[in-house]
């Protein structure tokens, strides 16, 4: 086999300049070093459907999908047609444009549940937004967050709650409070425990884990007992659940839901979209409460990416988009899960999720989950040309990718079977990968670049 791991000079000569110029070397986290494997390509130059190209030529099929911003494929010919036009016209002006309009009705016909809608660039901002929306309207202070759930904005109120809180007032840390996912008494507790305190519960409907005993409506009801906002988080759920996301699956209405990645098929847009009731508050046309300034971005209703999302929703309404990803994610799981029988890694090698948006799962002889494993498996799938923190289809990924991987990952499995039985130091090169959020870094050799 041509291992792919030689090859790797210009990412190397790329880290070591970028580690100087950028704190992590790169502008998202889950991005970073430390979260892969030493003999990881270090920087993508180009990708086209489901597969990238490192600065170095190699190839992969990939399963990140720009942590997961990319449903369709890379540099998908509609997608990128809409952003070309609307480009030629200019990107951003004095006064709104008017495919603002245009896209807030594309958008609000996918999601009926949404009365108004409000642009925005990352998942970040639409999360603020609608935190600030919450406390607003409810005037309370108090945010319960889902502690199963691992990310929900780079904003103090909630990396704040994280191991990674340095330079965050103990003051807001404590505005921050947590229930279980499926574990309706923790909810029942919170709003014991801060009664007309809590401003909003915000949550994803559904990750690893779907809702049991009618979690998400019972929760719904004690939010509107307790005079609580429900948000939901749909910047996964949207556009890999269901097209109009996944309070389209789970029948339910949140008060507020926030939107992006998947959404511009990787252009920057994402959304706070809600009943009128609770966003007018953003708006001019209201005099009984006070102002909220909701969101105002100098770059939130840039052209091209509002085209990028109405082409997006258009395809997600038109084509078989989410029956493809249901599909290949299926295939892609009983290939695996076939391999790892084989294997008899059954205790070991778990995928877990829905198809249409697949995690796995690493775990080490004890059956405990292992970041040594996770990067022994990574390091070997990445010399058999793939690329997959995580195992999430895109509309790209054909029934012939999907063979390869399933053949390649067949392939590393048995690597992982003998470190088992020996340790995985032995087969790993270099130091294994941490979690993000942790207080300090780790003291490490420097790698050998």
């Amino acid at each position: 086999m041509d291992t792919l791991i030689e090859r790797l000079e210009s990412s190397r000569r790329l880290q070591r300049k970028a580690h100087g110029l950028i704190p992590g070397g790169c502008h998202t986290y889950a991005k970073g070093d430390d979260q892969y494997p030493v003999l990881a390509p270090g920087f993508i130059a180009r990708g086209s459907g489901c597969h990238v190209w490192d600065a170095d030529g190699n190839r992969y099929i990939e399963y990140g999908n720009g942590n997961r911003a990319v449903g369709l494929g890379h540099a998908h010919a509609p997608v990128l047609k809409a952003v070309r036009e609307a480009l030629e016209l200019g990107c951003n002006f004095t006064r709104p444009a008017t495919i603002e309009v245009d896209c807030a009705e594309a958008f609000l016909g996918l999601v009926p549940a949404a009365e108004m809608v409000k642009f925005c660039k990352n998942g970040s901002d639409a999360t603020s937004a609608a935190v600030k929306l919450a406390r607003a309207y409810t005037g309370r202070d108090l945010i319960a967050i889902c502690a199963d759930h691992p990310f929900f904005s780079v904003d103090d109120w909630f990396i704040g709650s994280t191991l990674m809180n340095a330079g965050i007032p103990e003051a807001i840390r404590q505005l921050t409070i947590a229930f279980r996912y499926n574990d309706i008494a923790s909810v029942r507790t919170l709003f014991e425990r801060y009664p007309g305190q809590i401003a909003a519960c915000i949550l994803e409907a559904a990750r690893a884990d779907e809702p049991r005993d009618g979690f998400l409506h019972e929760l719904q009801r004690l939010c509107r007992e307790n005079g609580t906002l429900l948000v939901m988080d749909e910047m996964i759920t949207g556009f890999r659940w269901h097209k109009g996301g996944a309070q389209r699956v789970y029948d339910i209405e949140p008060d507020l839901s926030t939107w992006g990645k998947a959404m511009g098929n990787g252009f920057s847009v994402s959304a706070l979209a809600g009943k009128r009731e609770y966003m007018r508050l953003g708006g001019l046309d209201h005099t009984d409460k006070p102002r909220v300034f909701l969101l105002s971005t100098t770059h939130g209703a840039e052209t091209h990416a509002l085209a990028a999302a109405i082409a997006t929703i258009q395809i997600y309404r038109d084509e078989p988009v989410i029956e493809h990803l249901y599909r290949q994610g299926t295939q892609l799981k009983t290939g695996i899960e076939s391999a790892v029988a084989r294997h008899g890694l059954e205790a070991h090698v778990r995928v877990i999720g829905r198809p249409s948006c697949l995690v796995y799962a690493t775990l080490d002889r004890d059956g405990r989950s292992s970041q040594a494993f996770r990067t022994l498996f990574l390091q070997e799938t990445i010399k058999r040309g793939l690329l997959m923190p995580s195992l999430v289809v895109s509309y790209a990924h054909t029934d012939a990718d999907v063979d390869a991987t399933i053949e390649a990952i067949d392939g590393a499995l048995a690597v992982y079977a003998r470190a088992l039985d020996d340790g995985p130091e032995r087969h790993l090169v270099g130091r294994p990968s941490q979690v993000v959020y942790r207080r300090f870094n780790t003291p490490e050799p420097a790698p050998a670049l």
